[in-house]
């Protein structure tokens, strides 16, 4: 007999996450071997890497290039990414990005219940949640994105919303989140990748729905400790930076908040630099590319402009001038690492 889901929002919250939401997610990338295929033993080291400062992971994410991997690349992916966050005592959001509603909701119908099916039981799940995204339309009016996500949320399972303008072409009011959040207590997390943050910065009330920001930049200042409006971190920057991340969230829960302004400056002015060498690559997006460039030299340690630039899905490489000037830009603000993970 299954058991009954919470009535609550709070009561989901406890059964999910009976540790606390962890404050910072990470959106892993995905690897790839010469040929094309899934690196898995790659992408279980990266992983591990973070596991001791990241607790939780969207995968696919954006940056994980999860609007590109086909179907079976996926399911690929997430047969590791169960097992490794089983291990590991990682929570896992599952990225469900299809751009019609149809889809997503075919999709998260399915993976929950295999999901489900793999484990009854509810509280030894390390799989937190299924991430969706409204439809794609820069024409499409709120009830239609409303309605699209109600249908969705109405299959049971816990979610959480994504606000991905630069996909979808269109944004949820802060209205339409308040009003899901009022009917659905399986809406648990909402995260905000607009960098114009107006669902946060509205003052509505959301019922305790867990606001995470996806956007980078100026990151001690956007944190309830630092007196903004998010309760944690979604970025794709904690592939790279989630012990940094992790600091600049502890230095300002314990009042240390100049301490937690310098560190936080510092990632900020890397990751502006990086994400600027990317920008007008033709393959992939810069989330993925920016963080590839600098993961592989937190992977291979100073040595890597020695090897192979990181493959992207569509088959090409970052160009090795892309490598050089991302090995100057850590080094200058002084996040070369020593060693790499792989070592």
């Amino acid at each position: 007999m299954s058991p009954q889901p919470p009535a609550t929002r709070a009561d989901w919250h406890a059964r999910l996450f009976p540790r606390g939401i962890p404050p910072l997610w990470c959106p892993l990338l995905t690897h790839y071997r010469d040929d094309g295929s899934l690196d898995h033993a790659r992408i279980t080291a990266h992983l591990r890497h973070l596991a001791p400062h990241v607790k939780g992971f969207l995968i696919p994410g954006s940056t994980g290039d999860g609007w590109e991997m086909s179907d079976a690349e996926i399911r690929e992916l997430l047969g590791l990414a169960l097992e490794q966050t089983t291990q590991l005592g990682l929570h896992l959001l599952i990225g469900v990005l299809k751009t019609e509603a149809r889809d997503a909701y075919s999709v998260l119908r399915d993976w929950g219940r295999e999901v489900s099916a793999r484990n009854p039981k509810p509280e030894t799940r390390n799989t937190t949640a299924f991430t969706v995204c409204p439809p794609k339309g820069a024409d499409l009016p709120q009830e239609a994105i409303r309605d699209a996500l109600a249908g969705i949320l109405e299959l049971g399972f816990p979610t959480a919303l994504y606000q991905l303008p630069q996909v979808t072409q269109n944004e949820m009011t802060p209205e339409t989140v308040a009003e899901l959040a009022a009917r659905f207590p399986n809406f648990i997390l909402f995260k905000d990748t607009s960098g114009a943050d107006r669902v946060a910065n509205s003052g509505r009330n959301f019922g305790g729905v867990f606001l995470v920001r996806g956007a980078e930049g100026d990151y001690a200042s956007w944190l309830r400790a630092g007196g903004g409006p998010y309760d944690g971190f979604l970025l794709s920057t904690a592939n790279c930076f989630g012990r940094e991340l992790h600091q600049v969230m502890e230095l300002l829960n314990s009042g240390r908040r100049e301490e937690a302004l310098t560190l936080s400056t510092r990632i900020n002015a890397v990751v502006k630099e990086v994400f600027a060498l990317v920008g007008g690559l033709p393959d992939g997006n810069a989330f993925a590319n920016a963080n590839k460039a600098m993961d592989h030299f937190f992977a291979h340690g100073p040595g890597a402009t020695d090897v192979l630039p990181p493959r992207l899905h569509a088959g090409s490489r970052l160009p090795v001038e892309v490598i050089r000037q991302t090995a100057a830009a850590l080094e200058r603000h002084g996040f070369m690492p020593p060693a790499g993970y792989l070592a």
